[in-house]
């Protein structure tokens, strides 16, 4: 049970909000030791891992500067300005449909979106927008909330999607460990049961989407009645 201790170093480093990768690499590099490796023996797997997965890590490190790029000739205006345009569009509705569309693609096997690919530089844009066009102008607290809401839908609709998927890493993660375990499971069972708790999460999605909208319109509400306020001599 001691090798356990570096999921509790991985669980405080992101409590307090510490660099992720100095928190993976100093959980990866403590396991190790409580397993009786070596420090050298932990840093050849670290080399050997990152060598084994370069070409899943290396389209992330590309995309940076292409998004980079994209944004600085205005993506980020382009997508709120389209999103001004719809009818009846709010913030909590665009998350919510992103949401259902990255968990729906993934779940079918299609990876679309991501964090730097699509939330920071079309969907928090848009959900922002959406925002400023049925409100007017947010409060600063309000964006901060609306792009936090943003990568969540990213998170629900990832995370729950793929389990969905029986080539994912997850599912073969955990085909893995029960075949270690010598238990009798098979991926499309992990997939079928990974269904519900899916449906669930789009469910609570669908709630916290409308709890935004009426947030934004509370927050906008006060923020225009503070302004008022400071405004009278």
């Amino acid at each position: 049970m001691i090798k356990l201790l570096g999921l509790l170093v991985i669980a405080v480093g992101f409590a307090f909000r510490a660099n992720t990768l100095l928190v993976v690499m100093a959980a990866g590099i403590l396991t190790g030791l409580l397993s009786g490796m070596s420090l050298q023996q932990v840093l050849e797997q670290f080399g050997k891992l990152f060598i084994e997965n370069r070409y899943m890590t290396l389209p992330v490190i590309l995309i940076a500067p292409v998004i980079g790029l994209l944004e600085s000739h205005g993506l980020r205006e382009r997508a709120e300005t389209l999103i001004r345009r719809a009818q009846g569009a709010t913030a909590g509705r665009v998350l919510m449909i992103y949401c259902l569309v990255r968990q729906i693609s993934i779940a079918l096997g299609v990876n679309i979106g991501g964090h730097a690919g699509a939330v920071r530089s079309i969907v928090a844009p848009m959900a922002e927008g959406a925002a400023r066009a049925q409100h007017g102008p947010l409060p600063e607290k309000t964006t901060q909330a609306i792009r936090a809401h943003a990568a969540a839908a990213e998170n629900v609709g990832n995370f729950f999607g793929e389990d969905i998927f029986i080539a994912v890493g997850a599912v073969l993660l955990m085909k893995g460990f029960f075949d270690a375990q010598h238990i009798e499971v098979s991926v499309w069972a992990l997939a079928l049961w990974g269904i519900p708790t899916a449906l669930v999460a789009a469910v609570v999605m669908l709630w916290r989407s409308r709890v935004l909208d009426r947030r934004i319109a509370r927050e906008v509400a006060a923020d225009a009645v503070r302004s008022e306020a400071e405004a009278r001599p």
